[in-house]
């Protein structure tokens, strides 16, 4: 296992959670994004794809 690079995915805030449902704002902000246009690059699991389909339509997602 030594060695390997683990898979990562770029996300980015493209959309505001304003007037969205509190789930989605819980799920924006445990993938650690905090404004618009703001990205994180992320391990890509399955809990972390799991919190970008529920919010997809707020997000642009691209692998690093």
């Amino acid at each position: 296992m030594a060695g390997q690079k683990k898979k990562q995915v770029r996300v980015t805030l493209i959309r505001s959670t304003i007037e969205g449902l509190k789930v989605h704002k819980d799920c924006v902000r445990g993938l650690g994004l905090r404004r618009l246009r703001h990205s994180v690059v992320l391990e890509d699991t399955p809990c972390v794809r799991g919190m970008i389909n529920r919010v997809q339509h707020l997000l642009t997602v691209e692998e690093v």
